[in-house]
């Protein structure tokens, strides 16, 4: 090329940039913080109706026992509902326990189960692409999952109780499984697992987890709780707030962009101690304080006697959301009433069977969450439990057998259809738009 030839093309070139539009830098991602009793997302109060969907990355691994179809279609119909948030399981262990979820995501060995986490993976992303946010719980208390007592297993020899077992009544499975907080070669195990998921790139959208905006929070655990007796849990409480503070501290070095929670079923779950819940929350590395609520399981309804028993649930369940809102106002944290279910008429499984009783808890559920918002309360959202859509039980008895995959939103210890909310269940999932339209609606008038 000679000089005139050269500068001619330098022109062009100079002249082409001139004229190109400016491309403006991807708008960084938006992450849930909270400002003390509220959550924000840019420069908005989130507020969220949301589900539990335990099963999200079971559906979503490119398996025979995964099913992604189906996974998107129950994502749309709740983006449909208006639901924003949805809580799923991101561990589990292989256990010798009964009825805990196999495959699993873990063993013993530090070789996870890649196919499960992938799966973890396109749930994220397919949540992604429909604005949905993630809460992730990193174990469990209870057995569905294999959890804290499979931990123990891989570490004490072999020793380990069956919940329910006639042999180790309650409370003895719970104070086994509270054992796990003071036992360093089971919480390292569990460690190692919090790393690697907290730290993994998505194999489907190419980004770290810490940098996905899908990603609400991370959660140490489902339900842990110091022990099931007074006895066990005070012996254990200085180990389990050491263990809650550690590993919300160690989540927070790893991923600053999120935010962490214990898990807690409240009060319930904590000795039914007011100040063992303000405890467990003390910390700065935990953003916020959840509570579940069980009528059925705490002995407040009668499935077979619903009419008759529900004047009952409705008192406890105010007397009880109003400890946790206190607890939480104490705290200046914003509350999450993350799991709540109740029975259908007659205490059916039946996707066809009436929910009279269980739309009347859901009403005073949301209930208490709207009063709350127009009150300037801490409660920020709801999750119930659970989505079951076009799942169904796959036995005549209504139990889960390994190896079943039409997963429902009650996990493989329960019934399937005790709890779950059906995608024939028509009048509960209008009350389910209902709410989340009316929570819309208060963030758009703030």
């Amino acid at each position: 090329m000679n000089r005139r030839e050269l500068l001619v093309g330098s022109a062009a070139l100079l002249a082409g940039c001139a004229t190109a539009p400016l491309v403006s830098p991807p708008s960084p991602p938006q992450f849930v913080r909270r400002e003390h009793n509220r959550f924000v997302l840019g420069n908005e109060t989130y507020r969220y109706a949301g589900t539990n969907m335990w099963y999200a990355a079971h559906l979503g691994a490119d398996t025979p026992f995964g099913n992604r179809e189906r996974l998107r279609r129950e994502f749309d119909r709740l983006q449909m509902l208006g639901i924003s948030n949805v809580r799923i399981l991101g561990s589990s262990e292989l256990s010798p326990l009964k009825n805990s979820i196999t495959p699993a995501f873990r063993t013993q060995s530090s070789e996870y189960n890649e196919t499960l986490l992938r799966g973890l993976d396109f749930a994220l992303a397919e949540m992604g692409k429909r604005g949905m946010r993630a809460v992730i719980y990193l174990t469990n208390f209870w057995e569905w999952s294999g959890g804290m007592m499979t931990y123990l297993y891989w570490t004490n020899g072999g020793r380990y109780i069956n919940m329910n077992d006639p042999a180790h009544p309650w409370p003895e499975f719970a104070d086994m499984a509270s054992e796990f907080y003071e036992s360093a070669a089971a919480t390292n195990l569990y460690y190692d697992y919090v790393r690697a998921v907290v730290t993994r790139r998505n194999t489907v959208t190419g980004q770290l987890y810490r940098d996905d905006p899908a990603i609400m929070s991370w959660q140490l655990a489902n339900e842990p709780r110091p022990g099931g007796s007074e006895e066990a849990g005070r012996k254990n409480m200085p180990a389990y707030l050491g263990w809650i503070e550690g590993t919300a501290r160690a989540i927070k070095s790893l991923d600053p962009n999120h935010l962490v929670c214990t898990g807690s079923e409240g009060t319930q779950g904590c000795l039914d101690s007011d100040d063992c819940v303000l405890d467990a929350h003390s910390t700065a590395a935990i953003d916020y304080v959840t509570a579940h609520i069980w009528p059925q399981n705490w002995s407040w309804a009668d499935p077979k006697d619903l009419a008759g028993t529900w004047p009952t649930v409705e008192t406890k369940t105010r007397d009880y959301i109003a400890r946790q809102v206190a607890i939480a106002a104490q705290l200046h944290r914003p509350l999450v009433i993350e799991e709540f279910g109740f029975p259908r008429d007659g205490g059916g499984f039946d996707p066809g069977s009436a929910t009279t009783y269980k739309d009347r808890f859901y009403s005073l559920i949301y209930g208490a969450v709207l009063d709350s918002v127009r009150s300037g309360g801490p409660i920020a959202g709801s999750n119930f439990w659970a989505w079951g859509g076009e799942g169904r039980a796959q036995h005549p008895d209504k139990h889960f057998v390994r190896g079943d995959t039409s997963y429902v939103g009650d996990p493989p210890h329960e019934p399937q259809g005790w709890y779950s909310v059906f995608d024939t269940d028509l009048s509960t999932q209008a009350l389910i738009r209902d709410h989340a339209a009316a929570l819309r609606a208060s963030v758009a008038s703030a």
